[in-house]
């Protein structure tokens, strides 16, 4: 097992990592909308879901992943309402590979952000 850490993305503001590493698996934590100097980014849910895929691109990659190979994603919002335009930016970073994803909306996320989301990925 191998602890990621990358400070292209935001540090854990937890007891946790932001990710694991278990055979040729990599499970993420959750990325929010947090910049590497872990500043929340303001604006809509457009602005902060791109932030989140920024995190999850440098994790997968300092863990030898990439979104290419993500097996599964989880998406976790604020408001409901959102999801098509939390859907339009997904598919940006998911245009032509499309993992399995559950999305799922949640009373509340941590620093009261709009978006989070944590992967699965398979190691090159």
């Amino acid at each position: 097992m191998k602890e990621v850490f990358t400070p292209k993305a935001p540090e854990a503001i937890g007891p946790y990592s932001q990710g694991i590493v278990v055979n040729n698996m990599f499970y993420s934590s959750g990325q929010i909308p947090l910049t590497p100097e872990g500043e929340i980014v303001k604006g809509n849910v457009e602005e902060q879901t791109h932030q989140v895929f920024k995190n999850l691109k440098a994790v997968l990659q300092e863990a030898g992943a990439s979104l290419d190979t993500v097996v599964k994603a989880t998406v976790f919002i604020k408001n409901m309402d959102t999801f098509p335009a939390v859907n339009e930016v997904y598919g940006q970073y998911f245009n032509e590979h499309q993992p399995a994803r559950s999305c799922v909306e949640v009373a509340r996320l941590p620093k009261d952000v709009l978006v989070e989301v944590e992967v699965i990925a398979l190691v090159k």
